[in-house]
């Protein structure tokens, strides 16, 4: 048997708490979404800090980090608007994805960066990315601050998903074909993953 280390948060800084999660917890599925802010112009940024929370009824959760304490955009915008569209993230979009991780200003919107175009969602006022194979049109069900020592360090989002748009090639029968759907999932540093070998594990009774 290896020798196991023992680390504890408290002893080890925030940057390396960062690296040893997301070095760990891995692959991370990526959600690009898209907010309007106040003035109605279009906002874009990724987060793989995002799951599944419950199908009953449908939720998924995406935790926004903090900078210095202050609200991210997207943030900002899912607090005042109550809406978001979550957009599943694919090989035929991650370099464009990736371009909208830059930091710009409130007001400045990340579609410039990109060759992304949009469509309007069904449920919501919030645009669609209509390069994106797969993507929830949500309303805000809940969020909850994270802080540490009493500062506020990210906040967690529960989003219902009010609609599902989906590529006709990648739905069959009720069910996502995975090949089709290729996603692509976060890693640490600038690596990410696509889905390769697969195997089947029938659960016990």
């Amino acid at each position: 048997m290896t020798k196991k280390l023992l680390l504890t948060p408290s002893e080890l800084n925030e940057r390396d708490n960062y690296k040893l999660l997301i070095g760990s917890i891995v692959p991370r599925p990526i959600a690009l979404i898209s907010t309007l802010n106040e003035q109605q112009e279009l906002n874009i940024a990724p987060f793989s800090y995002f799951n599944i929370v419950t199908a009953n009824p449908p939720i998924v959760s995406v935790s926004v980090q903090r900078k210095n304490g202050q609200l991210k955009d997207t943030a900002r915008n899912l607090l005042a608007q109550k809406e978001a569209v979550v957009h599943l993230v694919g090989t035929e979009i991650v370099a464009e994805a990736n371009q909208t991780a830059a930091n710009l200003g409130p007001n400045e919107s990340e579609l410039s960066l990109t060759n992304f175009t949009t469509v309007a969602s069904h449920t919501i006022q919030t645009p669609s990315i209509s390069q994106a194979n797969m993507r929830f049109e949500t309303t805000l069900l809940d969020c909850i601050p994270i802080e540490n020592d009493g500062i506020p360090t990210a906040d967690l989002f529960l989003l219902k998903v009010q609609a599902y748009q989906i590529d006709e090639r990648i739905y069959e029968e009720g069910k996502i074909n995975l090949e089709q759907l290729s996603p692509v999932s976060r890693l640490a540093g600038d690596y990410y993953g696509q889905v390769a070998e697969v195997f089947r594990l029938k659960r016990p009774d």
